[in-house]
C-alpha cells in the first residue's frame, strides 16, 4: 500500500511543481488586483463543484460499490454499473453546462457579491467563467474514469491527469499577446486540459479494458445502494468547499487583492495536501472496501495506521514552515513582476493561519475512510455540517480584527473539529483501532517537528549570512539552504527515532 501511495503521491508532487511553475507565472503576470481577483473566481467556480460533486463525493460512493462487485466475482455487474453511473453523470453535466452558461451573471455575483456589479471585476469574471465552466462536465467524467482504474489497483494514469492542466495553462499564458489579457488565456488553459485529461483517461481505461460505455440508466438494487449513498456524501464533501465559497465571498467585500491573497496561500497549503493526503485517502479507501469486504477488519485497521502515520510524517515539515516561515515563503516564490511585497505579506498571514488546519487535513482523510469504506456517508456528513457551522461562524467573527486572515483561521478550527468528532465515533464504534506503531510514529514526528523548528528559527540568520546580498534571488537561495538543512535534520532524526522505536516502512 505504501508502494501505490508512492506512486500516487510522486505523480501528484509533478502536478503540484508544475502547478507551482503556473502560479510563479499567472502571479508576475496577474499581480493581485482586480484582473487575478475576476480570474480566481473564474477558475474556483468549476473548481469547487468538481471537487463536492466529483473527486469527492463520487468517490466516496462508487469506489466501494464498484470494489464490492468486483470482489464477488460479478465482473459483469460492475460493468454495467459503471456504464449506467458513466452515463447518468454526462447527461447530469450537459444539463448544468446548459443551464449555468446563460445564468452565468446570477452565479458569479452569488460567489463574488461584493464584486460591483456591472464594474471590471465582475464583467470580467462573468467573461471568464463562461470559458472555464465547460471544465466541470470533462472533470466529472475525469473523475469517474479515475475511480474505476483506482478500484482495480492503476493508479498512475489517473494521478498524472492533473499535470495537463498546468502544462496547457503555461502553454497558454505564454500566448497571452493572443488574447485581451493573461486572464483569459489562463481561462481558455483551464478548458482545454480538461478535454485533454478526459483524452487521458479514456485511454487509460481502454488499454485496461475498463471503459464503460453508454447505457439506458436503471434503477436496479446497486445504482439505489450508489444514490442512498452519494446523496449523503455529496453534503459531507461539501463541508471543505463550502468553506472556500464562504471565503471567496467574503473575501470579494475586502480590499482589492484579498480573493487573490487566499488563492495563492491556499495553493501552498494544497501543496502537502495534495501530494500526501490525496493520495493516501485515494489508495487507502479501495484497500479498506476489498479488506472490510473480505472480513479481513483487523488488517483494514492496520493499513489505515499506516497511512496516517506516513501522512502525518510527510506533511508535518510543511505545517512546521507555514508557521515559522511564511513571509520569506511567499517573498521567496512569487514576490516579482507585479505581484508585490504588500502582496507578499498579506498572503504570508493567510499561509500561516492555514498551517494550524494542515495536520487535521491531512489526518481527515485518513479518518473518514472508517466510515466510507463501510458504506456509511452519513456520519461523515453530520461531522461536516458541524464543522460548517463552527467555520462560518467564526469567520463572520475573525473577518472584522483579522481582515483576511481571519478566514484562513476559522478554517483551521474547523478541520480540527471535524477531525475529532470523525475520530471520537470511529473509535466508539469500534471502526478505528490505532496502535502502539500509530503511537510511535507520531511521538518520533513531534520531537523532529521540534528540531525543525530550531533550525527555521534560528538557521535563517546563518542562511542569510551565507547568502550574498543579490538584487534578484536572494529569497530563494536563503529558502533552499533552509529547506536543504531542514530535509537532512528532520529525515535524520525521524528515521532515526524510528528504527530506535523498531519500526520500519512497509512497502506493501
Amino acid at each position: 500500500m505504501i508502494r501505490s501511495i508512492l506512486s500516487v503521491g510522486g505523480w501528484t508532487l509533478v502536478s503540484r511543481v508544475t502547478g507551482f511553475a503556473r502560479d510563479v507565472v499567472m502571479a508576475a503576470v496577474m499581480g493581485a488586483g482586480p484582473i487575478a481577483d475576476a480570474f480566481v473566481v473564474a477558475f474556483r467556480l468549476p473548481n469547487h463543484f468538481r471537487a463536492i460533486f466529483g473527486e469527492g463525493a463520487f468517490n466516496t460512493a462508487f469506489v466501494p460499490s464498484y470494489a464490492s462487485l468486483e470482489e464477488a466475482g460479478a465482473t459483469g455487474a460492475a460493468r454495467c454499473f459503471a456504464d449506467r453511473v458513466f452515463t447518468l453523470m454526462l447527461i447530469v453535466q450537459l444539463v448544468l453546462l446548459n443551464l449555468a452558461l446563460p445564468l452565468m451573471p446570477w452565479v458569479v455575483h452569488a460567489l463574488a457579491p461584493g464584486f460591483e456589479e456591472g464594474g471590471e471585476r465582475f464583467q470580467l469574471a462573468v467573461a471568464l467563467t463562461r470559458i472555464t465552466f465547460p471544465y466541470l462536465l470533462f472533470m466529472t467524467l475525469v473523475t469517474l474514469l479515475s475511480g474505476i482504474l483506482n478500484a482495480h489497483r492503476r493508479f498512475a494514469v489517473a494521478a498524472g491527469a492533473p499535470v495537463l492542466l498546468n502544462l496547457a495553462m503555461l502553454a497558454a499564458l505564454s500566448l497571452t499577446a493572443l488574447f485581451p489579457n493573461a486572464a483569459y488565456a489562463a481561462a481558455w488553459g483551464v478548458s482545454v486540459s480538461g478535454l485533454l485529461q478526459f483524452g487521458l483517461l479514456w485511454w487509460g481505461c481502454r488499454r485496461a479494458g475498463v471503459m464503460p460505455d453508454l447505457a439506458v440508466p436503471r434503477l436496479d438494487p446497486a445504482l439505489k445502494r450508489f444514490f442512498a449513498v452519494l446523496g449523503p456524501a455529496v453534503i459531507g464533501s461539501a463541508g471543505f468547499q463550502i468553506a472556500a465559497f464562504a471565503d471567496t465571498i467574503i473575501a470579494s467585500w475586502l480590499p482589492t487583492g484579498a480573493v487573490s491573497a487566499l488563492y495563492y496561500a491556499d495553493r501552498l497549503y494544497q501543496l502537502p495536501f495534495g501530494v500526501i493526503a490525496i493520495a493516501a485517502g485515494t489508495v487507502l479507501l479501495p484497500e479498506m472496501s476489498r479488506r472490510i469486504a473480505a472480513g479481513d477488519v483487523a488488517g483494514a485497521h492496520g493499513a489505515q495506521n499506516r497511512a496516517a502515520g506516513f501522512s502525518l510524517a510527510l506533511s508535518a515539515p510543511f505545517t512546521v514552515a507555514f508557521l515559522t516561515i511564511p513571509g520569506l515563503i511567499m517573498a521567496a516564490l512569487f514576490q516579482r513582476g507585479e505581484f508585490s511585497g504588500e502582496d507578499a505579506a498579506r498572503a504570508a498571514s493567510v499561509l500561516a493561519a492555514y498551517g494550524l488546519a494542515l495536520p487535521a487535513v491531512v489526518l481527515v482523510r485518513s479518518a473518514v475512510a472508517s466510515f466510507y469504506a463501510r458504506q456509511d456517508t452519513k456520519t461523515p456528513l453530520w461531522a461536516s455540517l458541524t464543522a460548517i457551522a463552527v467555520n462560518v461562524v467564526l469567520k463572520l467573527w475573525l473577518t472584522g480584527p483579522y481582515g483576511v486572515t481571519g478566514l484562513a483561521m476559522a478554517t483551521a478550527v474547523s478541520q480540527w473539529v471535524n477531525l475529532a468528532i470523525l475520530v471520537g465515533l470511529a473509535l466508539r464504534r469500534g471502526w478505528a483501532a490505532p496502535g502502539r506503531t500509530l503511537g510511535l510514529t507520531v511521538a518520533g514526528v513531534v520531537l523532529a517537528c521540534i528540531a525543525l523548528t530550531g533550525i527555521a528559527l534560528f538557521g535563517r540568520p546563518v542562511a542569510e549570512a551565507l547568502v550574498p546580498a543579490l538584487s534578484h534571488g536572494r529569497e530563494i537561495a536563503v529558502l533552499v539552504l533552509l529547506g536543504l538543512a531542514g530535509a537532512v535534520v528532520y529525515g535524520g532524526l525521524l528515521l532515526g527515532l524510528l528504527h530506535l522505536f523498531g519500526l520500519r516502512l512497509r512497502r506493501a
